[in-house]
């Protein structure tokens, strides 16, 4: 009999999911080669397969090109006459069936798939993929101004492309820079520019997860490097807003504004990096559960609907609408609200990475 102690610890093996037999045959010969967000129908589909954690038999007769890599969970199984498919299926009894020319616009389910058959049935699948990327925490500007934009960069150009989802992040955080370099160069009309370069890479930045999603490249470096590049931005363009403003007006509240924002924002973004490794929330700030906050981290709050202070609150302070903000107050040639804005935004940040350190260190956690 198991001790006691150890049949407290033992733990279910959760449930093996059933085998799916994909149907790569004449029959599914036309879609199963189209190209749908930069992947052929039957590659995403063993890529589908293998992110939601199926074994798969692919069935092939020899019509269907068979990608070189494959899944070690995929075995291929001939199947040159009908027989030999019906005595298979025979064999697989239970096992979900899907065919080599359709299209699962949801990364985790079999629901609402499309049969691709012609280009007007792939312009359909692939719009229902693209639709699935417009997350519920997503910010206003993001949903409706940067998402069309960047939708269609991901879909027309970075998809037909041989670029990886870190090469399009690393090549935004350089258009980032490069606008932050042009905020402080002191003068209305290149900070205008600065701002708008600033606002072309917050655009960007929604790109390589697009496209990191669409042809299932999701990895956690790649969202570490998304993160760390998006704060580092955030810190030298809130500097180069006090170094822009001082060559400008030769204010020194102005500098300091700014150096005290960034400063303030590299606290909160030290103690926050910490934190996702001490929870084991992955990469994304936005799942850090803050002790001043409650219980609920921002990104289940803003997915679930909810609509209290600290939302609306959040909202301002999120990078798609304070770039653009930035930007139409040069415009209005009141580059001056750009540093009230920052420091609206970072000393918030700030007081709850204080706070949490204070929890910590009184044995919070």
């Amino acid at each position: 009999m198991m001790p006691l102690s150890e049949q407290s610890s033992a733990r279910p093996a959760p449930p093996e999911k059933p085998v799916v037999l994909l149907r790569a045959t004449l029959a599914e010969v036309v879609g199963a080669s189209m190209r749908v967000a930069g992947l052929s129908v039957l590659e995403r589909s063993i890529k589908q397969l293998h992110h939601m954690q199926h074994h798969v038999v692919l069935a092939s007769d020899g019509s269907c090109r068979i990608p070189t890599f494959l899944p070690a969970t995929l075995r291929v199984h001939k199947v040159p006459k009908p027989e030999n498919l019906t005595a298979l299926r025979r064999e697989l009894a239970g096992a979900i069936e899907v065919g080599a020319d359709e299209v699962r616009p949801a990364h985790s389910t079999f629901e609402g798939s499309i049969r691709v058959i012609d280009e007007a049935s792939r312009r359909r699948a692939e719009r229902a993929v693209f639709a699935q990327l417009l997350r519920g925490d997503l910010g206003f500007v993001a949903r409706y101004l940067n998402k069309p934009v960047s939708f269609f960069i991901t879909r027309h150009l970075l998809c037909r492309l041989p670029v990886t989802p870190n090469m399009v992040t690393l090549g935004a955080a350089v258009v980032g820079l490069l606008g932050a370099l042009l905020v402080a160069s002191g003068t209305l009309s290149t900070m205008v520019w600065g701002f708008f370069l600033a606002h072309v890479q917050s655009i960007l930045d929604g790109c390589d997860g697009e496209l990191a999603r669409v042809r299932f490249q999701q990895s956690a470096i790649g969202e570490w490097l998304d993160t760390v590049v998006d704060d580092g931005l955030n810190i030298v363009l809130f500097a180069c807003i006090g170094i822009g403003l001082f060559c400008l007006t030769g204010s020194g509240w102005a500098l300091a504004g700014g150096l005290v924002a960034a400063g303030l924002h590299l606290v909160y973004d030290v103690v926050a990096y910490r934190e996702l490794r001490l929870q084991g929330r992955g990469g994304e700030i936005i799942k850090v559960r803050w002790h001043l906050t409650g219980r609920s981290d921002m990104k289940s709050r803003l997915a679930s609907g909810r609509r209290d202070p600290l939302v609306y609150l959040h909202a301002l302070g999120r990078r798609d609408f304070f770039i653009l903000a930035f930007l139409v107050y040069a415009l209005f040639r009141m580059p001056w609200l750009s540093v009230i804005h920052a420091l609206l935004i970072a000393i918030p940040l700030a007081v709850v990475a204080v706070a949490q350190i204070v929890w910590r260190a009184r044995g919070g956690g």
